[in-house]
């Protein structure tokens, strides 16, 4: 099936519709390095806030080019006996690459309720073509401690996570003189592609996601995670009662944007009602989208479509037959006993297949735009 420029109302994006012959032979870049992966918990000055969550630190996973020697091992989110998922693989703690001497940096943003692991297959695939990759745990809205409502519903703190991600990554003793700051994109997925528009430039005013959820064109956005189901009712308490939360909702229409991001990459972005039009239409960065047609959980036209629309030129990847959980990482034993809902995919689609074509249309995408 060949590629496929549809004709749209405005001339604000371009739109492609990719088939499975596309999907095998789009990106085939070959990857340069070997790859290494290392933790941190990164502490930044406080007042911060941390919303609701017992860890006062961004956990960070980083994948980045490792030296040749290095050797890889499969990596997996839970226990290797039965794991709930794979994370790629890398070498744990290996030594950067000595040439060049300076890569680019991506800040990845996972999705509601996952965790920076889950975006190992972009996360490894970027180090695996000279980037260094940092994928930060959101406070109260990471899968590895308790969630928080306030974790689920401030959604507009995430972009400030990412910032303060980018200041610790060029602070830090084995990155900071490695990274070229002038060469800093970001990518995520879901609520993490709700960040990359948010860090972008876009400007959240959630009571225009109240008015959407409450109208005709209401759909599955509207309907609470199924990770934290009684959201709506335990974000009104924290709101009533808890200062900080009071505190964020009245800068929930400040812009979020971070100069040093030069282009992102948003994988089924979510919450698009919630933004400002306007605020969309002043978008400056190179953007790019990529979502799924099947997807039923934050379907295309409310948000990656009606995105796409209102960002000048930006791009937006339709991908036939995919849904929203596509994305996530690819499932292992334990996460396809319990979690069937985000370990099962259409007939016909195969997670790691979506996988590969979406990351090397990342790698294509900052290649272009971080030079």
């Amino acid at each position: 099936m060949r590629k496929m420029p549809l004709t749209v109302a405005s001339a604000a994006f371009f739109l492609l519709i990719v088939g499975a012959t596309d999907i095998q032979s789009l990106g085939q870049q070959t990857a340069r390095y070997k790859v290494g992966m290392t933790q941190r918990k990164f502490v930044p000055r406080e007042p911060y806030n941390w919303r609701g969550a017992k860890t006062h630190a961004l956990v960070t996973m980083i994948w980045y080019p490792a030296e040749a020697p290095a050797q890889e091992q499969p990596q997996w989110i839970g226990s290797p006996a039965s794991p709930f998922a794979s994370a790629g693989k890398a070498a744990s703690d290996a030594k950067l690459a000595a040439s060049p001497a300076k890569f680019p940096l991506i800040v990845l943003s996972h999705g509601t309720g996952a965790s920076a692991p889950m975006m190992a297959w972009l996360g490894t695939a970027l180090a695996a073509h000279g980037y260094i990759a940092a994928a930060v745990n959101h406070p109260g809205n990471n899968a590895l401690e308790s969630y928080t409502p306030q974790g689920f519903g401030l959604w507009w703190e995430r972009a400030h996570d990412l910032s303060t991600l980018i200041d610790q990554m060029l602070a830090d003793p084995m990155f900071a003189s490695r990274i070229d700051s002038k060469r800093i994109g970001a990518a995520g997925f879901s609520l993490g592609g709700y960040t990359m528009i948010e860090i972008a430039g876009g400007i959240t005013q959630p009571s225009l996601l109240t008015d959407f959820c409450k109208s005709k064109a209401a759909d599955g956005m509207c309907v609470p995670p199924a990770e934290f189901p009684d959201l709506n009712t335990k974000l009104e308490a924290v709101v009533k009662s808890d200062h900080e939360v009071q505190t964020s909702f009245q800068h929930a229409s400040d812009s979020y944007r971070d100069a040093r991001v030069r282009a992102v990459f948003a994988i089924a972005p979510a919450l698009g009602p919630a933004f400002k039009p306007e605020s969309l239409a002043k978008i400056s960065i190179p953007v790019e989208i990529v979502a799924g047609d099947a997807d039923t959980v934050v379907p295309v036209a409310s948000s990656a479509k009606f995105l796409a629309l209102k960002i000048p030129h930006s791009k937006l990847l339709l991908l036939p037959g995919v849904g929203h959980y596509t994305f996530l990482a690819t499932c292992g034993p334990q996460g396809k006993q319990s979690r069937a809902d985000l370990c099962t995919d259409a007939a016909g689609i195969d997670r790691d297949q979506v996988h590969d074509q979406t990351a090397q249309g990342a790698v294509s995408f900052f290649a272009d735009h971080l030079k």
